[in-house]
């Protein structure tokens, strides 16, 4: 995380926000991920919703490379946005909507 002088922690919190949103392909599967059993739909086979969705599931739906949705995935959990679950030898993510909950608030108040 970036840091500058006089910035409140928080602030400093919402660079990370910022640059893991700032790729559209990123911010399109954090707003899948709202609502997994619809946006999944195909996708998804018989895992339950609380794990999250499985990193091929999300792979398969945005149609990039394994490797290429990991370093996006890495990049959305760096940022807070979202939670991995291991499962055997597959990931899952979901939104932490507490932390984006958080988000709202301290952009209504910082900005």
């Amino acid at each position: 995380m970036t840091t500058h002088a006089g910035s409140p922690p928080e602030v400093e919190q919402l660079l990370d926000v910022f640059k893991a949103l700032a790729n559209p392909v990123r911010l399109r599967i954090l707003g899948w991920l709202r609502d997994p059993v619809e946006n999944f739909r195909e996708e998804r086979g018989p895992v339950e919703v609380e794990a999250g969705v499985c990193v091929t599931h999300i792979q398969a739906k945005a149609g990039l490379a394994q490797s290429t949705v990991s370093a996006y995935m890495a990049s959305l959990q760096r940022a807070g946005l979202v939670r991995a679950t291991r499962l055997g030898k597959w990931t899952h993510y979901r939104r932490d909507e507490e932390w984006i909950a958080r988000i709202v608030e301290i952009l209504g108040h910082s900005l």
